[in-house]
């Protein structure tokens, strides 16, 4: 096993085996690039020297390839294992809590699939209780929305509960303002490094050649204004006021001892979905509201891939930009403390949420604070956290406030 002479405490899922990426910035405010090892944050520029780290976001780094990113990883690796390195880490180590964490990326696209099989059959189940559950496009293809990149936001920002038109089926008429059914969505995002040409597909077996790394993402959810607005084009203000995101993008060679067989797929997907190698992924999630966990979603159990994802996101011929972000779509298991969403933990507000302190929820509350959070297994028994995604919900602001 791979020992570092960085401070790791026991247990933490910060060890040399991880390494994700992040921008922070220390006590001169300056914003740079830096790689999280147990509580400290490694500055790169000062350890590595490469102008590409002396940047307020990851996507120059990205854009410069797998192989620069594996090179990358190697003399990262070199340094935190290398004993005479251990005198400089006074000027390029930061302990984590004393340095401010930024938004990792500049987003360039955002697209948010819809994978989960379990989730989708609850959404079914509670909205089309006469039909199937089942739309008959859903086990054919990965189906998602493109979503708005502008308005994806670092972990720690607040959400602002949003405003919009809503109609309940006992209304006569839509009315505006404050959503009352103001959501989470537990879902595991997909940073694109390498771009592609417009016009050319991107298949499943370079999935990896294009996709830097994974992170957490919290896709918050008006379901009463999405209610009344997605038919009959799909999610538009329900969806676009915030999407969060976690400070760390774990690299996608940290995860190979997490790789697993996505379920069986029938009907057979078409050629263009096959994967000559699976990209399912054992990750654990957690959500957890005002530090009570609420329940723990296995992604292992996602219908689509990511390879899939992204293979169907560019099959029509549509290219890829450094900093894409594309997402899971909600992650839920098959027991009812695995749903990824207060919609299906409530089942649509019918089942309250019991909390420690004798509250309930069926939705959000202002002040409330949401928390996701995600591991891995790594090599020999290793721990890759994801990190820890989060947002406290502030009340609505007036237009023109």
């Amino acid at each position: 096993m791979t020992t570092t002479w960085a401070p790791v405490p026991e247990g933490s899922g910060f060890g040399i085996d991880n390494l994700p990426y992040g921008v922070f910035s220390p006590s001169d405010g300056v914003a740079r690039i830096g790689v999280r090892i147990g509580d400290h944050v490694l500055d790169l520029w000062a350890a590595l020297g490469d102008q590409v780290f002396e940047s307020a976001s990851l996507n120059d780094f990205m854009a410069c390839g797998r192989e620069f990113w594996t090179a990358t990883r190697r003399r990262i690796t070199n340094l935190l294992t290398d004993p005479t390195q251990r005198a400089r880490a006074a000027e390029i180590l930061h302990p984590v809590d004393q340095v401010t964490l930024h938004l990792p990326i500049e987003v360039a696209d955002y697209v948010d699939f819809y994978a989960s099989e379990h989730h989708a059959t609850n959404l079914g189940t509670m909205f089309r209780p006469d039909s199937a559950a089942l739309l008959p496009n859903w086990k054919n293809l990965p189906v998602g929305y493109h979503g708005r990149a502008g308005t994806v936001v670092a972990s720690g920002a607040s959400v602002i509960r949003p405003r919009g038109q809503r109609k309940a089926a006992s209304d006569p008429v839509p009315t505006f303002g404050p959503s009352a059914r103001l959501d989470i969505e537990v879902e595991v995002g997909y940073v694109v490094g390498t771009p592609s040409k417009l016009g050319k597909p991107v298949s499943t077996k370079d999935f990896a050649d294009h996709v830097f790394g994974v992170c957490l993402v919290n896709d918050w959810s008006a379901r009463d204004i999405q209610a009344w607005e997605y038919v009959p084009l799909g999610p538009f203000l329900g969806k676009s006021f915030a999407t969060s995101i976690s400070p760390w993008i774990v690299p996608l060679e940290a995860l190979a001892a997490a790789r697993v067989p996505t379920p069986p797929q029938d009907p057979k997907p078409l050629p263009y979905l096959a994967e000559s190698q699976p990209w399912g992924l054992d990750l654990r999630l957690e959500f957890a509201l005002n530090g009570h966990t609420v329940s723990r979603p296995p992604y292992a159990q996602m219908y689509w891939s990511p390879a899939q994802m992204l293979a169907h996101m560019t099959v029509n011929g549509a290219s890829l930009r450094t900093g894409d972000l594309f997402a899971s779509g909600t992650v839920s298991g098959p027991a009812a403390d695995q749903r990824g969403s207060l919609i299906e933990l409530t089942w649509n507000g019918t089942e309250p949420v019991h909390l420690p302190d004798g509250g309930t929820r069926t939705f959000l509350e202002d002040g409330d604070v949401v928390t996701l959070s995600g591991s891995a297994p790594g090599p020999s028994g290793a721990l890759i956290s994801l990190g820890e995604v989060t947002a406290r919900i502030q009340p609505p602001e007036a237009a023109g406030s």
